[in-house]
């Protein structure tokens, strides 16, 4: 018993040396490791994002859909212009006093068609009515729905630089000739 006794007292007496050097032997070998490896690479800063598709310039395009707005107001409509870039991103999307909110969403859908098929989307929705499987087809695509008139590409050399669509006025026809007569006064392409 005596035997254990000592055997304790000196495996403890080793502990309570061995705690009092960790700490020196920690610190030297973070010294020898800081030592040994290389410095970290510098980090590169995150590239920056895209510009937006090439489309109108945003101040003739603000004026346009302003004069969109405008033309359909003096009318007694109250509508939603929207203007985007090639890739039928929202360069400008003006709803006017009173418009319903709805008008946003149809526009996009008018954009959507133009985009989509490349005329107007007037041409669409007459190509549908006389094509029952194109009609199904516009109807199956979520950004569609519906084929309605009033949104026109917006051309420049012979390529698409945009859409430019009307929304809110009593027919498709109406919305349209806003766009037309906003693209008389601000030609976009």
């Amino acid at each position: 018993m005596k035997t254990a006794l000592i055997l304790s007292a000196a495996l403890a007496a080793l502990a309570t040396a061995a705690a009092a050097q960790a700490p020196e032997l920690q610190q030297a070998q973070e010294a020898q490791e800081a030592q040994a490896a290389p410095p970290p690479a510098p980090v590169a800063a995150p590239a920056p994002p895209p510009p937006r598709a090439k489309g109108p310039a945003l101040a003739p395009a603000v004026q346009a859909a302003q004069a969109a707005v405008a033309a359909c107001a003096a009318n007694g409509y109250k509508v939603t212009a929207l203007i985007t870039d090639s890739a039928g991103d929202p360069v400008v999307l003006l709803s006017g006093d009173g418009a319903a909110v709805r008008t946003q969403a149809i526009a996009r859908s008018k954009i959507a068609a133009v985009m989509k098929y490349r005329m107007s989307s007037g041409e669409v929705a007459a190509k549908a009515k006389a094509d029952p499987k194109f009609a199904d087809e516009i109807k199956a695509d979520p950004a569609i729905g519906t084929a309605r008139q009033g949104g026109v590409p917006l051309m420049s050399g012979g390529e698409l630089l945009g859409a430019f669509a009307v929304s809110g006025a009593p027919g498709g026809d109406k919305d349209e000739a806003c766009v037309k007569a906003a693209l008389a006064k601000v030609p976009l392409g």
